[in-house]
């Protein structure tokens, strides 16, 4: 049986290696499909990322699909029932590594593109993909230096689909019409390090920082609103001492994150994290990474247009939700953007055996297709 365009094309992404920040060859086999339907390809190579901005058009609005052609170590090959990267189809599911995260979806926007242009040569606006090979890296290189030079020469993006796995039950149940911000603090607390029999001589950091985290996990923060849960403090990485049980240390590192929703800024955060640990009196080193900052689409032209797209495919509206995880939509969200983010099912992302069912994509495709004919048909 012959395979379907957009099944075809993902297992031709699939079977090409690119683990971050590797793109094996993944944009080429995508640029030389835009290049054919009219677009315009640059490619955007920072560092150690290949990146690719492609435009079909010149009037507004500029409306993307965004995406990554990495993809997360397979791991112990072992474990895998078929090679991660031998895209292999069984009783109507495709595996391979990157099948739902998310080479699965940029086979269905770029099909879904295929056939929207095939049916509207002169479309409205402007369609444009941003695709990078740095997602599930350290995104220094990938998205967000695309959207700096677009925003540098004002060509700022005004709706994108990102393709990320969004789903949980059934592709399409849920769309993510926004994500929370990040920021992680990694805290040094000082003493004075001794012998455990003296500790008239010494300074215990954790003693005396204790306090201070129990007070930060116990604080509410805020209390979410419609789209976002309240913000979250979670401490994942503690370390202190020498090994020795008869020593008091002299440092105690303490790491923690917050998920936060629109309701705190991360400056907010910053002043109420100094303000209780400057009240407990402790002597210490803080120094803060900020991976993003919460953005929401809660109206507009592209959630419409997705809604009833999803719609016209699965008869029922997506559901709309900010959980997970962060994604490339929070750079893009920079540009004052509206963003989506759909995607298929995620139960097996990042896991030995990713998968996708077959009827999914072809549902991706039509629900991509739909959404377009709504914004620019």
């Amino acid at each position: 049986m012959t395979d379907s365009p957009v099944i075809a094309l993902a297992k031709d992404l699939i079977s090409r290696q690119s683990v971050t920040p590797e793109d094996a060859g993944c944009q080429q086999l995508m640029i030389e499909r835009l290049e054919a339907l009219g677009f315009t390809v640059e490619v955007m190579v920072f560092e150690d990322t290949t990146n690719f901005w492609a435009r079909r058009g010149h009037s507004a609005p500029l409306f993307a699909f965004a995406g990554h052609t990495d993809v997360v170590p397979a791991g112990n090959l072992a474990h895998w029932d078929t090679p991660p990267f031998e895209p292999t189809i069984k009783d109507g599911v495709l595996y391979g590594r990157g099948a739902a995260d998310m080479k699965g979806s940029l086979a269905c926007m770029l099909v879904a593109v295929e056939r929207f242009i095939a049916e509207h040569p002169d479309h409205k606006g402007s369609i444009g993909f941003l695709i990078t090979s740095d997602e599930e890296g350290p995104f220094i290189n990938g998205t967000t230096r695309v959207v700096d030079t677009l925003m540098a020469r004002n060509e700022p993006i005004d709706m994108c689909i990102v393709g990320e796995p969004s789903s949980t039950l059934e592709v399409g149940d849920v769309a993510k019409n926004g994500r929370r911000g990040s920021i992680t603090g990694d805290l040094k607390v000082k003493g004075i390090q001794g012998h455990v029999a003296y500790p008239h001589l010494a300074r215990n950091p954790v003693h005396q920082a204790l306090p201070a985290l129990a007070e930060l996990a116990a604080k509410e923060w805020d209390k979410g609103n419609d789209y976002f849960p309240p913000t979250s403090f979670q401490i994942p990485n503690l370390h202190s001492g020498t090994g020795a049980s008869n020593v008091i240390p002299g440092e105690f590192d303490v790491q923690f994150n917050f998920r936060f929703s629109t309701e705190l800024t991360d400056e907010a955060i910053k002043e109420q994290v100094h303000t209780i640990l400057d009240n407990h009196g402790l002597s210490y080193d803080l120094q803060w990474t900020l991976s993003g900052h919460p953005f929401l689409t809660d109206q507009g032209a592209l959630l419409d247009a997705v809604v009833k797209g999803v719609s016209a495919v699965n008869n029922k509206a997506p559901q709309l939700l900010t959980t997970g995880g962060t994604s490339d939509g929070r750079f893009i969200a920079r540009m004052g953007a509206q963003v989506v983010e759909l995607g298929p099912v995620n139960a097996t992302i990042h896991k030995v055996n990713e998968c996708v069912n077959v009827a999914d994509l072809e549902k991706l495709t039509d629900m991509y297709q739909h959404t377009l004919n709504h914004l620019l048909g």
